[in-house]
Formats: C-alpha cells, structure tokens, sequence
C-alpha cells in the first residue's frame, strides 16, 4: 500500500470561507480535497492529513503559539505517521500575512528548509511541493493580508524553481483554483473538488 502525507494548513484542513469570527467551520472528508483524492487513488492508497489552520512552513506565530510552525513540528508528524511514501506540501498562505513582512522569495526559501527536513527524518520518501492559491486581501482577513499580494507575487516561480534545486516534484494549485473572492484565504467546495481532480495524475505518477 502507498502511503501518502498531506501536510498543509486550513485549505487542506477544509476551513470553509467564513463572513464572521467564531469557530472556523470545516468541510466533511468527503468534501475537502485531500479525501476527495483518496477516494480517486482508491484501493492500494493510504492517505493522511496533517493540516492545521494557521500553520506557516517555519515561523512562530506570536499570537497563537509556536506549534503553529510547520518546521517545527514536522519530525514529530513524519514519524508518528511512518512509513510514508509521498509527502505532500502545501503551505505559504499563511506566511504571507501582513505580521510576518515575508516576501515571495523568503516562503520559497522557507520551504526549502522544509523539504530538506523531509529528506533527514524521511529518507524514502517521494516530496511534492504544492504552492498555494494566492491569498487576498478580502472581508475578515483584509488587514491580515493588505500587502500579501505584492509580496507574495511570484511566489508559484520561486517554489518551482526550490523545487527543482532540491529534486522534489512541484504543482501550481494557483493555476487550478483561486480563493474565494469574499474570503480571501479559504477554497470552497468547487475549488476543493477541482484540485482533487488535477492532483490525482500527479500523485498517481509519484508512486
């Protein structure tokens, strides 16, 4: 059996879009793309979420804890879930808040890091970095982003080319689905679906 690790953040948790705070409603795994894939590979496919909202690829979050940074827990998820075949990232949407000042470049280098760590705790493994959807700065989340997107420009180009320096397989989800347009930050169900559609062949081709 293949076994598979998604490590994202809410957009692989499946936060559904949101117009008020309070608690972060989640999609079903039927709904969300990282089920939507396993029900795709099917037999002979074990697929695992470790998708936290809020997670960035490898800073600290001054408001909500440390254990927010992807880079430092990801030896601790790679093990609690070994053997591990593929490993899918998609992370970056939250690191190109307005708190952090990170520019397109400093995500890529940041997920750099992170590939590298995949490598020191799971050797075997296949790695696959997924750049996100670009966020915007839209509805609750407008002061989070209010630059994200001139930093964030280009951000797809320098995780591809990371990805390339590194050995590691890479997917534009920017080129495939956009963020919902109220939101900013999250995908709704249309968009998880359609990313599960595009991810299949290339999963499928890693194994």
């Amino acid at each position: 059996m293949t076994h598979l690790l998604v490590y994202g953040d809410s957009n692989s948790h499946g936060s559904l879009p949101r117009s008020a705070w309070g608690d972060l409603p989640r999609m079903d795994d039927a709904t969300r793309w990282p089920g939507q894939l396993a029900a795709a590979l099917g037999q002979g496919w074990k697929v695992t979420v470790e998708a936290l909202p809020g997670r960035t690829i490898a800073l600290d979050d001054p408001g909500h804890g440390e254990w927010r940074n992807g880079l430092r827990v990801l030896p601790a998820a790679l093990l609690s879930h070994a053997p591990i075949d593929i490993v899918a990232i998609m992370l970056g949407t939250n690191d190109l808040q307005s708190k952090y000042g990170m520019r397109a470049l400093d995500v890529a280098d940041n997920a750099r890091r992170m590939l590298r760590e995949v490598t020191v705790h799971m050797p075997g493994a296949t790695r696959l970095l997924i750049a996100p959807p670009p966020p915007v700065a839209a509805g609750l989340y407008v002061d989070f982003y209010h630059d994200a997107q001139a930093r964030g420009a280009g951000l797809a180009a320098h995780m591809g080319r990371v990805a390339a320096e590194e050995g590691c397989a890479f997917f534009d989800a920017g080129g495939v689905v956009s963020v919902d347009p109220e939101d900013g930050v999250h995908l709704r169900p249309p968009a998880h679906a359609a990313l599960a559609r595009a991810l299949t062949p290339v999963i499928r081709g890693l194994a």
